[in-house]
């Protein structure tokens, strides 16, 4: 199946640079429209159809949502573009969408292309890109919620009702307020630096905990937490202190 492609990029050097890679080593897709503004943007996509766009976060006519903003009710899926690591990298990551950092990795470009030819279930993708949205039009650095890809599918998740995270070798294990469990293949490490400004707190290396779910903490045995869900948390001694004062700051 042919993929469909609009590049929405303002630099004329790196839509072509995007333009050629995807033609030479992603066979798959083909570049029907190309455009460098919000408004060319959304002219583009109101006149193609296009199966996938890659979209440049910073224009100089403004941001890569105000297109989306403008679009209603898209059907397409979106690689988002960048080449800066800004909050706004931290909400796509919280909405499980794909981005690209430039200069543009073959291998990951062709990661995402390959994605989105085999995303099956539209309404979820519709919801993620909602997520997505919704944190950016409220201006939020702090989203409400996180998108977790399980071995099940996605599941959205609010992030209050995340009571701890817990390592498992290269996979972490989410526990809820409700004692739902969810699995998901990414490192802890990755989640501590997305829920860090959500009052989450690393306290062993196990463990990364919502610190507004600890229901007391006993100092005997070196120190341990019991959670909101009546779990016990270990505290590693050099997370002590820190920890104390954290919980102060609530």
């Amino acid at each position: 199946m042919i993929l469909k492609a609009v590049i929405i990029e303002d630099e004329k050097h790196s839509r072509e640079t995007l333009k050629s890679m995807l033609e030479e080593f992603c066979k798959e897709v083909q570049v029907i429209a190309m455009a460098g503004s919000v408004d060319e943007a959304v002219k583009v996509l109101s006149i193609y159809s296009p199966d996938i766009v890659f979209l440049d976060i910073e224009l100089q006519s403004g941001v890569g949502f105000d297109v989306l903003n403008q679009i209603k009710d898209p059907n397409f899926e979106v690689v988002f573009t960048t080449a800066f690591e800004k909050y706004a990298i931290k909400a796509i990551k919280f909405s499980s969408l794909d981005y690209l950092l430039k200069p543009i990795d073959l291998d990951e470009l062709q990661q995402a292309v390959e994605k989105a030819r085999n995303r099956m279930d539209t309404n979820v993708y519709r919801e993620q890109l909602d997520t997505l949205m919704q944190s950016i039009s409220r201006g939020k650095v702090r989203p409400e919620k996180i998108c977790l890809a399980t071995t099940a599918g996605m599941e959205f998740i609010a992030i209050d009702d995340i009571v701890a995270c817990k390592a498992d070798g290269s996979y972490t294990c989410f526990m809820l307020e409700d004692e739902s469990i969810f699995l998901v293949s990414k490192h802890l490490k990755e989640y501590e630096m997305l829920l860090s400004e959500h009052n989450f707190m690393r306290v062993h290396n196990s463990f990364l905990i919502n610190l507004k779910k600890v229901k007391k903490y006993v100092k005997s045995d070196g120190g341990h937490l019991i959670m909101s869900n009546e779990m016990q948390v270990n505290i590693s001694p050099r997370k002590r202190d820190d920890l104390i004062e954290a919980m102060k700051r609530l």
